[in-house]
Protein backbone atom coordinates (compact mmCIF):
# COMPACT_ATOMS: atom_id res chain seq x y z
CA UNK A 1 0.00 0.00 0.00
CA UNK A 2 0.84 3.22 -0.68
CA UNK A 3 1.45 6.10 1.46
CA UNK A 4 -0.83 8.84 1.26
CA UNK A 5 0.29 13.10 -0.04
CA UNK A 6 -0.78 15.67 1.67
CA UNK A 7 -3.57 16.06 -0.74
CA UNK A 8 -5.78 13.14 0.88
CA UNK A 9 -8.69 11.58 -0.43
CA UNK A 10 -11.81 9.96 0.45
CA UNK A 11 -13.68 7.32 -1.45
CA UNK A 12 -16.55 5.65 -1.08
CA UNK A 13 -16.49 5.87 3.01
CA UNK A 14 -12.57 4.90 3.64
CA UNK A 15 -10.81 7.61 6.01
CA UNK A 16 -8.87 10.11 4.68
CA UNK A 17 -5.36 10.08 6.49
CA UNK A 18 -4.30 13.54 7.27
CA UNK A 19 -0.40 13.32 6.41
CA UNK A 20 1.75 11.10 4.24
CA UNK A 21 3.48 8.26 5.30
CA UNK A 22 0.29 7.09 6.59
CA UNK A 23 -0.99 3.65 4.93
CA UNK A 24 -4.84 4.06 3.65
CA UNK A 25 -6.89 1.95 5.54
CA UNK A 26 -11.08 1.26 6.08
CA UNK A 27 -12.53 3.54 7.95
CA UNK A 28 -13.63 0.75 10.53
CA UNK A 29 -10.19 -0.01 10.61
CA UNK A 30 -9.08 3.49 11.31
CA UNK A 31 -11.92 4.80 13.42
CA UNK A 32 -10.72 3.51 16.85
CA UNK A 33 -7.60 5.28 16.45
CA UNK A 34 -8.18 8.73 15.76
CA UNK A 35 -9.63 11.24 17.85
CA UNK A 36 -11.78 13.47 17.21
CA UNK A 37 -12.44 17.94 18.63
CA UNK A 38 -15.26 17.62 21.54
CA UNK A 39 -18.17 20.06 21.11
CA UNK A 40 -16.97 21.75 24.40
CA UNK A 41 -13.42 21.22 23.57
CA UNK A 42 -10.80 24.37 24.15
CA UNK A 43 -10.60 24.66 20.16
CA UNK A 44 -14.23 25.04 19.78
CA UNK A 45 -14.11 27.90 22.24
CA UNK A 46 -11.03 29.62 20.85
CA UNK A 47 -13.01 29.45 17.74
CA UNK A 48 -15.97 31.75 19.21
CA UNK A 49 -13.38 33.82 20.85
CA UNK A 50 -11.72 34.24 17.13
CA UNK A 51 -15.39 35.95 15.91
CA UNK A 52 -14.91 38.76 18.58
CA UNK A 53 -18.33 38.15 20.18
CA UNK A 54 -19.78 41.68 20.46
CA UNK A 55 -22.74 42.82 22.58
CA UNK A 56 -25.30 40.32 23.32
CA UNK A 57 -29.12 40.01 22.56
CA UNK A 58 -31.29 38.48 24.15
CA UNK A 59 -34.36 36.25 22.92
CA UNK A 60 -37.31 33.96 24.53
CA UNK A 61 -38.20 31.15 22.66
CA UNK A 62 -41.68 29.06 23.57
CA UNK A 63 -41.93 25.43 21.68
CA UNK A 64 -45.66 24.73 21.88
CA UNK A 65 -48.02 22.87 20.89
CA UNK A 66 -51.51 24.48 20.33
CA UNK A 67 -53.66 25.51 17.47
CA UNK A 68 -52.51 28.14 14.70
CA UNK A 69 -54.54 30.10 12.29
CA UNK A 70 -53.50 29.67 8.50
CA UNK A 71 -55.64 32.06 7.17
CA UNK A 72 -58.78 30.78 8.01
CA UNK A 73 -57.53 27.72 8.21
CA UNK A 74 -57.29 26.46 12.30
CA UNK A 75 -54.87 23.37 12.73
CA UNK A 76 -53.48 22.00 15.72
CA UNK A 77 -49.60 21.73 15.97
CA UNK A 78 -46.65 22.99 16.57
CA UNK A 79 -44.21 26.25 17.00
CA UNK A 80 -42.77 28.49 18.43
CA UNK A 81 -44.56 30.92 20.71
CA UNK A 82 -48.09 29.45 18.85
CA UNK A 83 -47.18 31.39 15.30
CA UNK A 84 -46.26 29.89 12.16
CA UNK A 85 -43.65 31.34 11.24
CA UNK A 86 -42.35 32.13 14.55
CA UNK A 87 -41.04 35.63 15.32
CA UNK A 88 -37.90 36.48 13.30
CA UNK A 89 -34.97 37.28 15.19
CA UNK A 90 -33.11 39.95 13.66
CA UNK A 91 -29.59 41.34 15.13
CA UNK A 92 -26.12 42.70 13.55
CA UNK A 93 -23.19 40.77 12.47
CA UNK A 94 -20.65 40.28 15.24
CA UNK A 95 -23.65 40.26 17.91
CA UNK A 96 -24.36 37.37 20.15
CA UNK A 97 -27.78 35.58 20.12
CA UNK A 98 -28.55 34.59 23.28
CA UNK A 99 -31.53 32.17 23.22
CA UNK A 100 -33.56 30.62 25.89
CA UNK A 101 -35.67 27.46 24.33
CA UNK A 102 -38.49 26.13 26.62
CA UNK A 103 -39.52 23.38 25.74
CA UNK A 104 -43.18 22.99 26.32
CA UNK A 105 -44.02 20.14 23.75
CA UNK A 106 -44.85 16.42 24.27
CA UNK A 107 -40.99 15.11 22.82
CA UNK A 108 -37.85 16.25 23.07
CA UNK A 109 -36.40 19.30 20.60
CA UNK A 110 -33.91 20.96 20.03
CA UNK A 111 -32.57 24.07 17.88
CA UNK A 112 -30.21 24.01 14.49
CA UNK A 113 -29.13 27.71 13.40
CA UNK A 114 -29.33 26.79 9.63
CA UNK A 115 -26.38 28.63 7.38
CA UNK A 116 -24.97 30.28 10.68
CA UNK A 117 -20.69 29.68 11.05
CA UNK A 118 -21.52 29.17 14.99
CA UNK A 119 -19.55 27.55 17.86
CA UNK A 120 -20.68 23.41 17.81
CA UNK A 121 -22.04 23.49 20.65
CA UNK A 122 -24.70 25.68 19.64
CA UNK A 123 -25.76 24.02 16.41
CA UNK A 124 -28.56 22.20 17.84
CA UNK A 125 -28.23 18.28 16.59
CA UNK A 126 -28.56 15.75 19.34
CA UNK A 127 -25.86 13.02 19.81
CA UNK A 128 -23.71 14.93 18.00
CA UNK A 129 -23.53 18.49 19.37
CA UNK A 130 -25.63 18.54 22.82
CA UNK A 131 -28.27 16.10 24.61
CA UNK A 132 -31.56 17.08 23.34
CA UNK A 133 -34.13 19.21 25.37
CA UNK A 134 -36.57 16.99 27.21
CA UNK A 135 -39.98 17.75 27.59
CA UNK A 136 -40.74 20.77 30.26
CA UNK A 137 -36.66 22.06 30.15
CA UNK A 138 -35.23 24.32 29.27
CA UNK A 139 -31.78 25.12 27.40
CA UNK A 140 -30.00 28.25 26.52
CA UNK A 141 -28.00 28.58 22.91
CA UNK A 142 -25.40 31.30 22.83
CA UNK A 143 -23.11 32.30 20.14
CA UNK A 144 -21.86 35.18 17.72
CA UNK A 145 -23.08 35.94 13.74
CA UNK A 146 -20.10 36.36 12.03
CA UNK A 147 -21.48 36.64 9.19
CA UNK A 148 -24.68 38.79 7.47
CA UNK A 149 -27.57 37.48 5.28
CA UNK A 150 -30.84 35.58 5.08
CA UNK A 151 -31.04 32.43 7.84
CA UNK A 152 -33.36 30.69 9.79
CA UNK A 153 -34.14 28.25 13.00
CA UNK A 154 -36.22 25.06 13.09
CA UNK A 155 -35.56 22.06 15.06
CA UNK A 156 -33.23 18.65 14.36
CA UNK A 157 -35.42 16.32 15.68
CA UNK A 158 -37.01 13.88 14.26
CA UNK A 159 -39.72 15.36 12.00
CA UNK A 160 -40.44 18.01 13.93
CA UNK A 161 -39.48 20.70 10.81
CA UNK A 162 -42.61 19.30 8.63
CA UNK A 163 -44.84 20.86 11.60
CA UNK A 164 -44.78 25.03 12.36
CA UNK A 165 -41.50 25.18 14.24
CA UNK A 166 -39.41 27.60 12.05
CA UNK A 167 -38.58 30.98 11.89
CA UNK A 168 -35.91 33.68 9.83
CA UNK A 169 -33.13 34.95 11.00
CA UNK A 170 -31.89 37.86 9.52
CA UNK A 171 -28.21 39.25 10.69
CA UNK A 172 -27.63 42.45 9.00
CA UNK A 173 -24.71 44.57 8.14
CA UNK A 174 -24.25 47.67 9.21
CA UNK A 175 -21.70 48.52 6.36
CA UNK A 176 -23.89 47.12 3.28
CA UNK A 177 -25.12 50.12 0.65
CA UNK A 178 -28.69 49.62 0.90
CA UNK A 179 -30.50 50.31 -2.54
CA UNK A 180 -33.87 49.07 -1.89
CA UNK A 181 -36.69 51.04 0.07
CA UNK A 182 -38.31 48.21 1.81
CA UNK A 183 -37.98 43.93 3.21
CA UNK A 184 -39.97 41.85 2.91
CA UNK A 185 -39.26 38.54 5.00
CA UNK A 186 -40.84 35.23 2.44
CA UNK A 187 -40.95 31.70 4.20
CA UNK A 188 -42.41 29.14 2.22
CA UNK A 189 -43.31 25.74 3.66
CA UNK A 190 -45.64 22.76 2.60
CA UNK A 191 -48.26 21.83 5.05
CA UNK A 192 -50.34 18.95 6.15
CA UNK A 193 -50.33 18.82 9.88
CA UNK A 194 -53.49 18.95 11.31
CA UNK A 195 -54.87 18.62 7.71
CA UNK A 196 -54.32 15.33 6.69
CA UNK A 197 -52.39 13.84 9.51
CA UNK A 198 -48.92 14.35 10.79
CA UNK A 199 -45.39 14.14 9.95
CA UNK A 200 -44.82 11.12 11.76
CA UNK A 201 -47.70 9.48 9.90
CA UNK A 202 -45.80 10.43 6.53
CA UNK A 203 -42.81 9.04 7.77
CA UNK A 204 -44.73 5.96 8.50
CA UNK A 205 -45.84 5.58 5.29
CA UNK A 206 -42.85 6.17 3.58
CA UNK A 207 -40.74 3.51 5.51
CA UNK A 208 -42.95 0.95 6.08
CA UNK A 209 -42.70 -1.29 2.84
CA UNK A 210 -44.86 0.67 0.61
CA UNK A 211 -43.58 -0.94 -2.53
CA UNK A 212 -43.63 1.67 -4.68
CA UNK A 213 -41.86 1.12 -7.86
CA UNK A 214 -39.33 3.46 -9.72
CA UNK A 215 -43.02 5.82 -9.67
CA UNK A 216 -41.41 9.50 -10.54
CA UNK A 217 -40.74 7.61 -14.23
CA UNK A 218 -43.92 6.17 -14.79
CA UNK A 219 -46.41 8.23 -17.58
CA UNK A 220 -49.34 7.74 -15.46
CA UNK A 221 -49.68 12.12 -14.53
CA UNK A 222 -50.15 12.75 -10.67
CA UNK A 223 -52.17 10.87 -8.21
CA UNK A 224 -52.16 11.01 -4.76
CA UNK A 225 -52.18 7.68 -2.40
CA UNK A 226 -52.75 8.60 1.29
CA UNK A 227 -49.73 10.66 2.01
CA UNK A 228 -47.58 9.83 -1.26
CA UNK A 229 -47.83 11.85 -4.56
CA UNK A 230 -46.56 9.87 -7.24
CA UNK A 231 -45.68 11.25 -11.26
CA UNK A 232 -44.54 14.35 -9.83
CA UNK A 233 -42.01 15.43 -12.49
CA UNK A 234 -39.99 18.65 -13.50
CA UNK A 235 -38.35 19.68 -16.51
CA UNK A 236 -35.39 20.75 -13.92
CA UNK A 237 -35.35 18.47 -11.07
CA UNK A 238 -36.10 15.51 -13.21
CA UNK A 239 -38.42 12.44 -13.26
CA UNK A 240 -39.25 12.64 -8.97
CA UNK A 241 -39.91 16.17 -8.04
CA UNK A 242 -41.37 15.21 -4.50
CA UNK A 243 -43.30 12.27 -3.07
CA UNK A 244 -45.60 13.32 -0.19
CA UNK A 245 -48.92 14.98 -0.80
CA UNK A 246 -49.12 18.30 0.47
CA UNK A 247 -52.93 20.04 0.25
CA UNK A 248 -51.68 23.17 1.30
CA UNK A 249 -48.66 25.16 0.19
CA UNK A 250 -47.98 28.15 2.78
CA UNK A 251 -46.00 31.90 2.06
CA UNK A 252 -45.61 33.42 5.24
CA UNK A 253 -47.99 30.62 7.12
CA UNK A 254 -50.79 31.66 5.11
CA UNK A 255 -52.72 29.41 2.37
CA UNK A 256 -53.26 30.73 -0.92
CA UNK A 257 -57.12 31.49 -0.29
CA UNK A 258 -56.14 34.01 2.34
CA UNK A 259 -52.94 34.90 1.55
CA UNK A 260 -50.74 37.94 3.17
CA UNK A 261 -50.68 41.42 1.52
CA UNK A 262 -47.38 43.24 1.23
CA UNK A 263 -48.18 47.14 0.72
CA UNK A 264 -45.70 49.25 -0.92
CA UNK A 265 -45.75 52.66 -3.32
CA UNK A 266 -45.02 52.24 -6.69
CA UNK A 267 -41.83 52.65 -7.75
CA UNK A 268 -40.29 51.17 -4.40
CA UNK A 269 -37.39 49.19 -4.44
CA UNK A 270 -38.08 46.03 -2.35
CA UNK A 271 -35.22 43.67 -0.95
CA UNK A 272 -37.21 40.20 -0.52
CA UNK A 273 -36.00 37.34 1.55
CA UNK A 274 -37.11 34.03 0.44
CA UNK A 275 -36.19 30.83 2.65
CA UNK A 276 -37.79 27.46 1.72
CA UNK A 277 -38.82 25.29 4.93
CA UNK A 278 -40.66 22.67 3.50
CA UNK A 279 -40.21 19.34 4.07
CA UNK A 280 -40.04 17.66 0.66
CA UNK A 281 -40.93 20.35 -2.09
CA UNK A 282 -38.98 23.18 -3.92
CA UNK A 283 -40.55 26.30 -4.99
CA UNK A 284 -40.53 27.98 -8.23
CA UNK A 285 -41.01 31.66 -7.08
CA UNK A 286 -42.38 34.15 -9.38
CA UNK A 287 -43.83 37.84 -9.46
CA UNK A 288 -46.51 38.43 -11.25
CA UNK A 289 -45.36 41.84 -13.78
CA UNK A 290 -41.81 41.69 -12.36
CA UNK A 291 -38.40 40.87 -13.18
CA UNK A 292 -36.20 39.83 -9.69
CA UNK A 293 -32.76 40.86 -9.95
CA UNK A 294 -31.11 37.90 -7.58
CA UNK A 295 -27.95 39.78 -5.31
CA UNK A 296 -27.73 36.77 -2.45
CA UNK A 297 -27.75 32.99 -2.19
CA UNK A 298 -28.14 31.34 1.56
CA UNK A 299 -26.85 34.49 3.05
CA UNK A 300 -23.83 35.85 0.78
CA UNK A 301 -23.41 38.16 -2.34
CA UNK A 302 -23.26 36.71 -5.76
CA UNK A 303 -22.66 39.45 -8.80
CA UNK A 304 -26.70 40.55 -9.09
CA UNK A 305 -28.55 38.66 -12.06
CA UNK A 306 -31.88 39.03 -13.76
CA UNK A 307 -34.81 36.53 -13.95
CA UNK A 308 -37.87 35.74 -14.07
CA UNK A 309 -38.22 33.26 -11.78
CA UNK A 310 -36.24 31.11 -9.06
CA UNK A 311 -36.41 27.63 -8.38
CA UNK A 312 -35.36 27.08 -4.36
CA UNK A 313 -34.90 24.14 -2.73
CA UNK A 314 -35.71 22.92 0.88
CA UNK A 315 -33.29 24.71 2.88
CA UNK A 316 -31.88 27.22 0.50
CA UNK A 317 -32.25 31.19 0.23
CA UNK A 318 -32.21 34.15 -2.09
CA UNK A 319 -32.42 37.55 -1.63
CA UNK A 320 -33.72 39.44 -4.82
CA UNK A 321 -34.28 43.36 -5.49
CA UNK A 322 -37.59 44.67 -7.00
CA UNK A 323 -38.47 48.00 -8.13
CA UNK A 324 -42.35 47.78 -8.04
CA UNK A 325 -44.66 48.77 -10.51
CA UNK A 326 -47.97 49.87 -9.93
CA UNK A 327 -51.40 47.86 -9.41
CA UNK A 328 -52.02 44.20 -7.22
CA UNK A 329 -49.44 41.55 -7.88
CA UNK A 330 -49.20 37.75 -6.79
CA UNK A 331 -45.65 36.92 -5.37
CA UNK A 332 -46.69 32.77 -6.64
CA UNK A 333 -44.49 29.84 -5.15
CA UNK A 334 -45.27 26.86 -7.11
CA UNK A 335 -44.32 23.73 -5.81
CA UNK A 336 -42.24 21.84 -8.28
CA UNK A 337 -43.56 19.48 -10.19
CA UNK A 338 -46.88 19.06 -7.78
CA UNK A 339 -49.09 21.17 -10.08
CA UNK A 340 -49.95 22.98 -7.00
CA UNK A 341 -49.22 26.49 -5.44
CA UNK A 342 -48.81 28.66 -2.82
CA UNK A 343 -49.27 32.78 -2.95
CA UNK A 344 -49.30 36.32 -1.30
CA UNK A 345 -50.34 39.38 -2.86
CA UNK A 346 -48.11 42.71 -3.24
CA UNK A 347 -50.36 45.79 -3.67
CA UNK A 348 -49.07 49.34 -4.88
CA UNK A 349 -52.25 50.78 -6.27
CA UNK A 350 -56.15 50.08 -6.70
CA UNK A 351 -57.29 47.12 -8.47
CA UNK A 352 -58.50 43.83 -8.14
CA UNK A 353 -56.47 40.35 -6.93
CA UNK A 354 -55.95 37.83 -9.51
CA UNK A 355 -57.83 34.47 -8.93
CA UNK A 356 -56.08 32.06 -6.36
CA UNK A 357 -54.90 29.68 -8.56
CA UNK A 358 -53.47 32.48 -11.18
CA UNK A 359 -50.16 31.44 -12.48
CA UNK A 360 -48.38 34.36 -14.02
CA UNK A 361 -46.54 33.79 -17.05
CA UNK A 362 -43.01 34.47 -15.35
CA UNK A 363 -43.10 31.22 -14.13
CA UNK A 364 -42.70 29.36 -17.71
CA UNK A 365 -40.15 32.54 -17.93
CA UNK A 366 -36.52 32.50 -17.23
CA UNK A 367 -35.57 30.41 -14.57
CA UNK A 368 -32.12 30.81 -12.86
CA UNK A 369 -29.62 27.95 -12.48
CA UNK A 370 -26.39 27.76 -10.42
CA UNK A 371 -24.05 28.35 -13.22
CA UNK A 372 -25.57 32.01 -14.20
CA UNK A 373 -24.19 32.75 -10.69
CA UNK A 374 -20.86 33.83 -9.17
CA UNK A 375 -19.87 35.28 -6.09
CA UNK A 376 -19.02 38.83 -5.31
CA UNK A 377 -15.36 39.36 -4.77
CA UNK A 378 -15.60 40.61 -1.20
CA UNK A 379 -16.31 36.60 -0.31
CA UNK A 380 -15.33 34.22 -3.05
CA UNK A 381 -12.43 32.42 -1.43
CA UNK A 382 -8.76 32.30 -2.67
CA UNK A 383 -7.74 30.46 -5.45
CA UNK A 384 -6.68 26.97 -3.81
CA UNK A 385 -6.35 23.49 -4.69
CA UNK A 386 -8.49 21.07 -1.80
CA UNK A 387 -6.18 19.42 0.41
CA UNK A 388 -8.48 16.57 1.11
CA UNK A 389 -11.58 15.50 -1.20
CA UNK A 390 -14.30 13.39 0.17
CA UNK A 391 -16.45 11.36 -1.89
CA UNK A 392 -20.55 11.17 -0.24
CA UNK A 393 -22.15 8.89 -2.55
CA UNK A 394 -26.13 9.74 -2.54
CA UNK A 395 -27.13 6.19 -2.36
CA UNK A 396 -31.36 4.32 -1.53
CA UNK A 397 -34.13 4.57 -3.52
CA UNK A 398 -37.67 5.18 -3.27
CA UNK A 399 -39.26 1.42 -3.44
CA UNK A 400 -37.22 0.71 0.08
CA UNK A 401 -36.93 4.50 1.06
CA UNK A 402 -33.16 3.47 2.15
CA UNK A 403 -31.13 6.60 1.86
CA UNK A 404 -28.09 6.88 3.16
CA UNK A 405 -24.40 8.24 2.31
CA UNK A 406 -21.67 6.01 1.07
CA UNK A 407 -24.62 2.91 1.72
CA UNK A 408 -24.60 3.80 5.40
CA UNK A 409 -27.66 5.55 6.84
CA UNK A 410 -27.59 7.43 9.94
CA UNK A 411 -23.68 7.44 10.18
CA UNK A 412 -23.10 9.83 12.98
CA UNK A 413 -20.60 8.13 15.10
CA UNK A 414 -17.71 7.62 12.64
CA UNK A 415 -17.08 10.77 11.30
CA UNK A 416 -15.18 11.87 8.20
CA UNK A 417 -12.14 12.85 9.11
CA UNK A 418 -10.61 16.27 8.26
CA UNK A 419 -7.69 18.68 9.16
CA UNK A 420 -7.86 22.26 11.00
CA UNK A 421 -6.47 24.86 8.05
CA UNK A 422 -7.38 22.31 5.26
CA UNK A 423 -9.39 23.00 2.11
CA UNK A 424 -12.08 20.46 1.47
CA UNK A 425 -13.75 19.16 -1.24
CA UNK A 426 -16.99 17.25 -1.07
CA UNK A 427 -17.76 15.40 -3.86
CA UNK A 428 -21.80 15.12 -3.96
CA UNK A 429 -22.25 11.59 -6.53
CA UNK A 430 -25.79 11.27 -7.23
CA UNK A 431 -26.57 8.02 -9.27
CA UNK A 432 -30.26 7.83 -8.48
CA UNK A 433 -33.47 9.34 -10.03
CA UNK A 434 -33.93 11.87 -6.96
CA UNK A 435 -32.56 14.71 -6.13
CA UNK A 436 -31.09 16.15 -3.29
CA UNK A 437 -30.89 19.17 -1.38
CA UNK A 438 -27.57 19.04 0.59
CA UNK A 439 -26.92 20.69 2.89
CA UNK A 440 -23.74 21.41 5.80
CA UNK A 441 -23.42 22.57 8.72
CA UNK A 442 -21.25 25.02 10.62
CA UNK A 443 -19.69 26.29 7.00
CA UNK A 444 -20.43 27.81 4.29
CA UNK A 445 -18.93 26.08 0.75
CA UNK A 446 -18.00 27.24 -2.31
CA UNK A 447 -19.79 25.46 -5.53
CA UNK A 448 -15.92 24.02 -7.33
CA UNK A 449 -17.09 25.03 -10.97
CA UNK A 450 -18.44 29.00 -10.19
CA UNK A 451 -17.30 30.04 -6.59
CA UNK A 452 -20.74 30.62 -5.42
CA UNK A 453 -21.31 30.74 -1.75
CA UNK A 454 -23.69 28.77 -0.21
CA UNK A 455 -24.26 25.89 2.61
CA UNK A 456 -27.32 24.39 0.68
CA UNK A 457 -27.34 22.76 -2.78
CA UNK A 458 -29.12 20.72 -5.04
CA UNK A 459 -27.85 18.26 -6.71
CA UNK A 460 -29.34 16.92 -9.46
CA UNK A 461 -30.27 13.30 -10.60
CA UNK A 462 -27.25 11.41 -12.22
CA UNK A 463 -24.48 14.66 -11.30
CA UNK A 464 -22.48 14.59 -9.46
CA UNK A 465 -21.42 18.05 -8.00
CA UNK A 466 -18.17 19.70 -6.28
CA UNK A 467 -18.27 21.88 -3.43
CA UNK A 468 -15.25 23.40 -1.23
CA UNK A 469 -14.97 24.84 2.08
CA UNK A 470 -12.39 26.04 4.57
CA UNK A 471 -11.40 23.86 7.75
CA UNK A 472 -11.95 27.17 10.00
CA UNK A 473 -14.63 25.54 12.81
CA UNK A 474 -13.41 23.20 14.64
CA UNK A 475 -16.08 20.49 15.62
CA UNK A 476 -18.32 17.91 14.55
CA UNK A 477 -20.71 19.24 11.61
CA UNK A 478 -23.42 17.28 10.20
CA UNK A 479 -24.35 16.87 6.12
CA UNK A 480 -26.98 15.67 5.05
CA UNK A 481 -30.22 16.29 2.66
CA UNK A 482 -32.53 18.98 3.44
CA UNK A 483 -35.64 16.37 2.44
CA UNK A 484 -36.80 16.09 5.68
CA UNK A 485 -38.32 12.47 5.43
CA UNK A 486 -34.48 11.27 2.81
CA UNK A 487 -32.37 12.53 5.92
CA UNK A 488 -34.54 11.10 8.63
CA UNK A 489 -34.20 7.90 7.01
CA UNK A 490 -30.80 7.49 6.62
CA UNK A 491 -29.28 10.28 4.39
CA UNK A 492 -26.94 11.85 7.20
CA UNK A 493 -23.20 11.72 8.33
CA UNK A 494 -20.40 13.36 9.97
CA UNK A 495 -17.78 15.39 9.22
CA UNK A 496 -15.43 15.70 12.47
CA UNK A 497 -12.26 18.03 12.71
CA UNK A 498 -8.96 16.23 14.18
CA UNK A 499 -7.43 16.56 17.36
Amino acid sequence: MHALTRRSVLRGGAVALPFAGLAACSAEDEQPTQSFVETDSERVAAAEEARSPGAIREFQLNAVESEVDLGGLIVPTWSYGGRVPGEPIRLTKGEQVKAVLTNDLPEETTIHWHGVQLRCDADGVPDVTQPAIAPGEAYTYQFTVPDPGTYWFHPHVGVQLDRGLYAPLIVEDPDEAADWDLEWTVVLDDWMDGVTGTPGDVLDQLTSGMGMMDHGGMDMGLMADGHMLMGASSDILGPDAGDVFYPHHLVNGRIAADPEVFEAEPGARVRIRFINAGGDTAYRIALAGHRMTVTHTDGFPCVPVEADAILVGMGERYDVVVTLEDGVFALVAEAEGKQARGRALLRTGSGEAPAADFAPDELTGHVLAYEELEPAEEVALEGREPDRVIDLELTGGMEDFDWSINGKPHDLDNPYAIEEGERVRLRFVNGEDMWHPMHLHGHTFALADSGLRKDTAIVLPGQTLEVDFDAVNPGRWMVHCHNLYHGEAGMMAVLGYLM
